[in-house]
């Protein structure tokens, strides 16, 4: 008998499922609207240039919908979704590089009787040699993994560097203990299997009381600018140390801030800062990338997430400077790909909720960038006094955490239609064996793959523990070649 219940349950349960959900397809949508991620004007056309490219889609539809397109090379990532009366839905929308002529294709939405659709157009051979230039998406496919060019042309003094009294641009170059960058140097990086390197520049050191760069600063960076493009490698240079920490510093240095109380005067620094750096390299193609800044604080030097939310609008309002200033000078620049960050280049669900794109003249040519020394136990030395706060074993709660931030990391950009990568990631404590160092390599590597990104790494070397990093800057030698290879087997294309 209870065999007998069982059974007519499962069929009661079954029948009901069966109605129900032939109940759900039979909902028409009161409404169906298609945006540009989350934009909040709906679309009915999106334009794309020669390249392959992206852009999120997001389906606003209070029943289920499916979704089609005429075109192999206009492409979804799903054709189906749920209907949702106070959220969106999205869809991953890609296109193909076009060597022929312009194309056209249309993408069908459609829920019960309801139906949008939306008209696809990608231009073709005839187009300005502009629109050929590498979309953002095609750049960061196109990676392996980086390296930083760290402690060289950042450099910039402390207060607790009284000792350092640079005279001149190489004193400034080797003034935190590496050598002068050379050619050599470059080109053994790269022989690494590196093919983008991140070359940060600090610049208010070599600019005058009316924010002038030096002509023999902007020449130095040209000049290693040139020894990584000269490898056929992509280049990024920024703004970085112009925003650190203000209470590390001397007073008046670190005059770019997340703050809306100073935003109006740091504007126009900022704009003309750029205008000069992009009038020097608006000829350079499109392996050189420029980057908005590095990890900006707001007036209190908080590296956690803002207690004042017009911090996030001070990052998106400079960011959004930015762009202008750089596509403004023209030549190469209209087209080059910029980088922006959240918040600190942090990776909180704070700080990625609270970053927002910035508006382009034209699409796909804006990535996104975060850092990650994550776990922070692990990847950095953490002993305080008597306390240790280290974390010396990569265990599972370890790849917990890396699978956690990947993924928010990868959803938020995907939600924007942003490409992103990187910016800086390593396990910088020579005080965790390599053997641990070297899991979570692996591991870290492995998610930067999954989710089609690749990191650049941050290196650092510690003469009294007889520790040069992953590349000694010394010799021009890779030092850790277990780890490197890890990084080569990982993206070999």
């Amino acid at each position: 008998m209870k065999k007998l219940i069982n059974i007519i349950t499962v069929a009661l349960v079954a029948a009901l499922f069966t109605q129900s959900c032939h109940s759900d397809d039979s909902v028409v949508a009161s409404y169906l609207n298609i945006f540009r991620g989350d934009d909040s004007t709906a679309i009915s056309q999106l334009d794309f240039n020669i390249g392959s490219a992206f852009t999120m889609l997001g389906i606003d539809c209070d029943a289920n919908w499916s979704a089609t397109s005429d075109a192999d090379w206009c492409t979804l990532s799903n054709h189906v979704g749920y209907g949702y009366t106070n959220k969106r839905s999205y869809v991953k929308l890609s296109v193909a590089k076009n060597d022929g002529d312009a194309r056209t294709a249309t993408v069908t939405f459609s829920s019960g009787g309801t139906v949008k659709t939306l008209t696809i157009t990608q231009k073709g051979s005839g187009a300005d040699v502009g629109d050929t230039f590498q979309t953002a998406f095609e750049f960061v496919e196109s990676l392996t993994f980086g390296y930083n060019l760290y402690n060289t042309l950042e450099a910039n003094p402390d207060i607790n560097e009284s000792w350092w009294n640079p005279t001149s641009v190489s004193d400034w170059e080797t003034g935190w203990g590496q050598p002068i960058t050379t050619q050599e140097e470059i080109d053994s990086i790269v022989a690494g299997g590196v093919n983008i390197i991140r070359v940060p520049v600090t610049w208010y050191p070599h600019m005058d009381s009316d924010d002038n760069v030096s002509t023999e600063w902007m020449d130095r960076v040209e000049e290693v600018v040139k020894y990584v493009l000269n490898t056929g490698s992509y280049c990024i240079i920024n703004v970085h140390h112009d925003a650190s920490a203000r209470g590390t510093r001397t007073d008046g240095i670190a005059w770019l801030r997340a703050d809306m109380d100073e935003y109006e005067t740091t504007s126009v620094r900022f704009k003309k800062l750029w205008t000069q750096i992009a009038n020097r390299f608006k000829d350079y193609d499109e392996h050189l990338l420029f980057e908005a800044f590095n990890e900006i604080l707001d007036n209190t030097d908080n590296w956690g997430d803002p207690t004042d939310a017009t911090a996030y609008t001070a990052v998106t309002k400079l960011e959004q400077d930015f762009v202008d200033a750089v596509r403004a000078t023209g030549g190469n620049n209209e087209y080059r790909n910029l980088v922006v960050n959240p918040y600190s280049a942090g990776n909180s669900q704070a700080k990625l909720d609270g970053f927002q794109a910035p508006n382009d003249v034209h699409s796909n040519h804006i990535l996104a960038t975060v850092h990650t020394y994550d776990p922070y136990g692990f990847c950095n030395s953490n002993k305080d006094g008597n306390n240790d706060w280290n974390i010396y074993i990569w265990d599972s709660s370890c790849e917990a955490e890396i699978d956690a931030l990947t993924a928010r990391v990868n959803n938020r950009f995907n939600d924007l239609g942003l490409p992103y990568i990187y910016g800086e990631f390593g396990a910088l404590d020579p005080d965790k064996e390599l053997g641990e160092r070297i899991k979570y390599a692996r591991y870290i590597m492995g998610k930067f793959v999954n989710y089609e990104t690749t990191g650049i790494w941050w290196d650092a070397d510690n003469s009294s523990k007889s520790w040069d990093g992953l590349f000694n800057r010394k010799t021009n030698e890779w030092n850790e070649t277990e780890i490197q290879s890890i990084f080569v087997s990982a993206t070999q294309k």
